[in-house]
């Protein structure tokens, strides 16, 4: 892998747990690592040399290859103006917001998710070590890049690897109830089967143990639930500004954001890549 890895952090106490779970990826990537103080207008409140100082200090015991680079401006504006590439992963947290600033001009991680193309890990929470992985079909057919970095990680970490495939809800009397709760595998389409199948054979290839769960109802509520009820050390999930439909993005939900925000388990979003 010839990854790079980017933290951004404007200071906030919250994006320690970011730090510490980029670090670990950085060794088990054997990526190179840059740390990007962002110090904005309120720096009393979230003072970027303080968190630097403990972040340089984890690096060194790490003994890790890293850079670092300090900015002035907003974090969203600033992340959102840089030059992306599929090789850099974007690793950000909570960036400390008010809930009146978040009414006022909407939720810092959408408008990161929106702006930056690469793929964005949003760390809440370091569950350490990486063990149990949840790959998402719910719904999103723009998975393959998540799916590769997830089972590269995987197959690096040494994790079980699941892939989670999402059955909406179906109103047709052409299905017992019975049956949809016993064997919710009889509503897959042949297309989303085929998928899950060839993922299968793409973690089989890595040599990654992996398995398929699924559920049923509500795309964003069941993968919260399955992140619930296991204990994943990352979730990882496509994108809708894959999506070539840019319309859908106005009246469908983003279920990437909507996990984002309700769980506290570490995000991992990328978009598919356009062919050429």
């Amino acid at each position: 892998m010839s990854q790079k890895i980017l933290i951004a952090t404007n200071g906030c106490s919250q994006s320690w747990a970011t730090i510490q779970y980029a670090t670990e990826m950085a060794k088990i990537m054997k990526a190179p690592l840059t740390l990007l103080g962002i110090v904005e207008k309120f720096d009393m409140e979230h003072p970027v040399e303080e968190i630097f100082n403990r972040a340089v200090t984890l690096f060194q015991e790490k003994k890790l290859d890293y850079d670092l680079q300090v900015v002035n401006g907003d974090t969203e504006n600033i992340l959102a103006k840089m030059d992306w590439d599929d090789e850099t992963h974007l690793f950000v947290g909570p960036l400390g917001r008010s809930q009146f600033r978040q009414w006022f001009v909407g939720h810092s991680f959408r408008k990161i998710l929106e702006k930056v193309p690469s793929p964005i890990f949003y760390v809440r929470e370091a569950r350490l070590p990486i063990k149990k992985i949840l790959i998402c079909f719910g719904g999103l057919d723009y998975t393959s890049n998540a799916e590769k970095i997830g089972l590269e990680i995987g197959r690096r970490a040494g994790a079980e690897v699941k892939f989670l495939h999402v059955v909406p809800p179906i109103e047709s009397e052409q299905f017992p109830i019975q049956d949809t709760e016993k064997k919710p595998e009889k509503l897959i389409d042949k297309s989303p089967a085929k998928t899950l199948e060839k993922a299968q054979e793409h973690a089989e290839d890595e040599g990654v143990e992996s398995n398929v769960v699924v559920r049923q109802g509500n795309i964003v509520q069941q993968i919260v639930a399955e992140l619930e009820t296991q204990k994943y050390d990352l979730v990882c999930m496509g994108s809708s500004f894959s999506h070539p439909d840019k319309m859908r993005r106005h009246y469908a939900p983003n279920v990437t954001a909507e996990v984002a925000e309700a769980v506290d388990c570490p995000v991992l979003t990328a978009r598919a890549k356009v062919s050429s």
